[in-house]
């Protein structure tokens, strides 16, 4: 598919593989595709950044290809490695062969065969019309690690000692995101395009609720909407120590519905608090008489 030709063409296209995107994020977005510029997504867990590279991946036909960042992640698994068997095999039989020109068996060794692609090079090398890379979590990968970004991230290329330069057969549509467990480097940020992607407005979030549950009534998707969207709303989200993302909203009206339930009540929200929440103290903090609260109805909220 082609790039969509305005912000609007691009939430409706968003929409319909189901993801729901405000118009600021839509623009940050579209910007990004336009100008061919990397877009990095902060926001808190669970608000939507990686799904947003799936949906996107979806809109626009191309191949998702997703590097998870952890602490200790190192260049050869995010760009590249030989196969060092393989080409311990090669040699080996070079030798056996007797009278081989060792300057010339090096050389084969490093041949494209011999390569093993990793996500960076994967999406670098990806046929025309590009691939969706999603750097998920960058923030938990070490700093180190994002001083070797800047290359990729500003020039859509990447040094290799054995080959030379690669660069981009395909611009790759490229996504990074943080939960800001830390700071990020201004070189990085830089590079990017920047939105900050906060919890959704409560219509959005039912809107998502109704596409990804169908089998909630529109009562009990309504319920499920207002309730997680005043539990991050002060002074309840104060108890806790991470407000429910989208991602629990969802999986709590799926449960809702396993659960047959109709209206959700006081004695529902206690039993299913552990989908909510995936703290022991934030389970705990999640009391009858605040559920009775946060169930009221809207017209009596303070």
């Amino acid at each position: 598919m082609s790039l969509p030709t305005t912000v609007d063409a691009l939430v409706q296209a968003l929409q319909s593989v189901g993801y729901f995107a405000d118009r600021r994020l839509a623009t940050a977005v579209f910007l990004a595709l336009r100008l061919q510029r990397p877009l990095l997504l902060e926001g808190e867990p669970g608000v939507g950044k990686t799904a947003l590279a799936k949906a996107l991946s979806e809109v626009l036909s191309r191949s998702l290809i997703r590097l998870q960042c952890y602490d200790g992640l190192e260049q050869r698994e995010a760009l590249y490695e030989w196969n060092y068997a393989a080409q311990l095999l090669h040699m080996r039989a070079a030798e056996g062969k007797g009278g081989a020109d060792m300057a010339q068996v090096e050389r084969e060794v490093y041949q494209d065969r011999y390569l093993i692609r990793r996500p960076l090079l994967q999406a670098l090398q990806a046929p025309a019309p590009g691939a969706v890379l999603l750097i998920d979590e960058v923030d938990r990968a070490d700093e180190p690690f994002e001083a070797f970004l800047l290359e990729y991230l500003g020039e859509y290329q990447v040094s290799i000692p054995e080959i030379g330069t690669v660069r981009a057969s395909a611009t790759p549509v490229t996504i990074l995101t943080s939960n800001r467990t830390r700071d990020l480097h201004d070189a990085v940020k830089r590079r990017c395009l920047y939105h900050w992607l906060d919890y959704p407005e409560r219509e959005r979030e039912l809107a998502i609720v109704r596409a990804q549950v169908p089998g909630a009534s529109a009562a009990l998707a309504q319920q499920v909407a207002e309730f997680v969207g005043r539990l991050r709303s002060q002074p309840f989200a104060n108890a806790f120590q991470r407000a429910p993302g989208i991602a629990e909203s969802v999986e709590w009206a799926k449960a809702l519905v396993a659960l047959d339930t109709i209206l959700v009540d006081p004695e529902v929200v206690s039993d299913t608090a552990g989908i909510l929440f995936k703290q022991r103290e934030d389970v705990a903090a999640l009391t009858r008489d605040m559920a009775v609260q946060l169930l009221q109805p809207a017209d009596t909220d303070a």
